[in-house]
């Protein structure tokens, strides 16, 4: 029971970090591990962390509103779509995950762009997402989301940091807004990884049930603070999250060999 519990007090946790900028899963997987195998961990994190998008879209849903009606966002959301399912697909596949060697590298790009997301992105009008290029920019901006979204279905690991860096290049706007249509995009790509994990037989039902409520109810929680919170306090929050994924991944995978070049 006490280990119920506390998956569950995790996946609250978890749900509220992937709500306001991503990076959930490394509160929830390594917890998983001491429980059930690596595959299992991470399929059972990913199918549990999936149910705070839901929410978390539902509460900053009018943020949305007039995102939804623009024709790009339909692109967008397609494209994500696709790139979720093939990313998922060419890892039931393939077995590995060998982008785990470009996370790092990958939050830590994303992070600077919303560090310097005042100076690379113009605002006008203030608050609602535009599109902020020129049509000459499109297959660019539209290969980027591309590429994010199969790297999402493929492995995941700071796409929240990575969706929330590539919007801020090709948008303006306010970044709560942002967020929110972050959210949207990201349960879209990594509900339909999930699936593909479900039908492989790889999740840990019960662990991922009471985790899925735990993650519904951060969701909530971390929509309601995004919606809310003053917009440099959301994107001071995601450059923070930002840099820890990005720091935990830099030590992951390169802290044992400095600590053992410094041993000897």
């Amino acid at each position: 029971m006490e280990t119920y519990v506390l998956f569950f007090l995790a996946s609250i946790a978890a749900g509220v970090i992937n709500a306001l900028a991503g990076g959930g899963g490394l509160i929830t997987f390594p917890l998983l591990m001491l429980a059930v195998a690596p595959v299992t961990a991470d399929a059972t994190s990913a199918a549990a962390l999936f149910f705070a998008y839901p929410t978390a879209v539902w509460r900053t849903r009018d943020q949305l509103a007039g995102v939804v009606r623009r024709g790009w966002f339909w692109l967008l959301l397609v494209l994500s779509l696709l790139g979720g399912l093939l990313g998922a697909l060419l890892l039931k596949w393939t077995g590995n995950r060998s982008f785990v060697v470009l996370v790092p590298w990958l939050v830590l790009l994303a992070t600077l762009v919303i560090l310097l997301r005042p100076i690379l992105v113009r605002r006008r009008g203030g608050h609602s997402i535009q599109l902020s290029f020129s049509p000459w920019w499109w297959p660019v901006a539209i290969a980027g989301i591309f590429l994010v979204a199969l790297y999402g279905g493929y492995f995941g690991a700071g796409i929240g940091i990575v969706m929330i860096g590539a919007l801020s290049f090709i948008s303006r706007g306010d970044i709560r807004h942002v967020v929110a249509l972050k959210n949207l995009l990201c349960g879209c790509m990594r509900g339909v990884a999930v699936i593909v994990l479900v039908l492989a037989g790889d999740v840990e039902w019960k662990y991922c049930v009471p985790m899925a409520v735990g993650g519904l109810m951060g969701g909530y929680i971390g929509g309601m603070v995004s919606h809310r919170a003053n917009r440099i306090v959301v994107r001071s929050i995601a450059i923070g999250i930002g840099f820890a994924i990005a720091a935990y991944y830099f030590w992951k995978l390169y802290g044992p060999t400095i600590l053992r070049v410094g041993g000897d």
